[in-house]
């Protein structure tokens, strides 16, 4: 079975369009929060493990990590088995590394420290194809995933995230969330907390912190803008949700197994 849909509608001209839905979209549209894992270990079967697993989105991980762009190609593919939305978390916000995971087939991309209106700027042109953007064209397997008529809906059907997770970036928040063509935020909060001067905490920050979370929510919602969060664990992530967070992040592939395999062996242990 395909992963997926390949729906043909109407476009806004009258003519037909094949593409893949991105399922965000569709979610955001409904006002429904999306379910995001979160892919660190360098392997297909892993991901394709976790892609069968029932998530809206998974996110392979290229900042932190093992994860280079070869392993991220297979992980792809195995994602595409399944309906789940596949993304990527860039190094860094290059326009040479954003422009070849959307070519590999990624329906998404988040992007770490974007800090200025600037950046956020850079951020939608190079995941735009001209005359909106710069990106370049060449998407070897964004075709086979999105399907024949991907490049002429491509810049409607991905997602783009800025990261938020700098004092700076909060003295730049409405200047960010102002730029035409960014769908989404996404808090880190580790980051946050120590670009704020606190321990890093995701699911308990300090009061300073969970204060600059909350008023970066109250900002996104006020541009529009979806507000995602990363979080170690359930309920933090329904807490958000219920919240207004339309798109939460729970954990990791490493974490979870970890978290099992240590809960089999202590219950042997005991």
């Amino acid at each position: 079975m395909r992963g997926g849909s390949l729906r043909t509608f109407d476009g806004a001209d009258g003519g037909a369009i094949t593409v893949r839905e991105n399922r965000l979209r569709a979610l955001w549209r409904d006002g429904k929060p999306a379910v995001n894992g979160w892919l660190s270990i360098p392997d297909s079967f892993c991901a394709e493990t976790m892609a069968h697993a029932g998530w809206d989105s998974l996110t392979i991980d290229l900042q932190h990590g093992v994860v280079d762009y070869q392993a991220m190609v297979p992980m792809l593919q195995a994602i595409s088995t399944t309906p789940v939305v596949p993304l990527v978390r860039v190094p860094w916000l290059e326009p040479g590394i954003l422009m070849k995971t959307l070519d590999a087939g990624a329906y998404g991309v988040i992007c770490p420290m974007v800090n200025t209106r600037d950046d956020a700027a850079k951020l939608v042109a190079y995941t735009n194809y001209a005359p909106r953007g710069t990106r370049s064209f060449g998407p070897v397997r964004g075709l086979l995933y999105g399907g024949a008529d991907y490049p002429q809906h491509a810049d409607a059907t991905i997602v783009r995230f800025a990261m938020i997770e700098t004092r700076q970036a909060l003295d730049h928040l409405d200047a960010i969330l102002s730029v035409e063509g960014l769908d989404a935020i996404y808090i880190g909060p580790s980051d946050l907390s120590l670009s704020l001067g606190c321990q890093p905490d995701m699911d308990n920050p300090a009061p300073a912190v969970a204060q600059a979370i909350d008023h970066i929510l109250a900002r996104a919602q006020a541009h529009g803008v979806v507000a995602g969060i990363h979080n170690m664990g359930t309920d933090a992530a329904r807490a958000r949700s219920a919240k207004g967070f339309r798109f939460v992040t729970i954990g990791s592939d490493a974490r979870l197994m970890a978290a099992g395999a240590q809960q089999a062996v202590a219950k042997m242990r005991a």
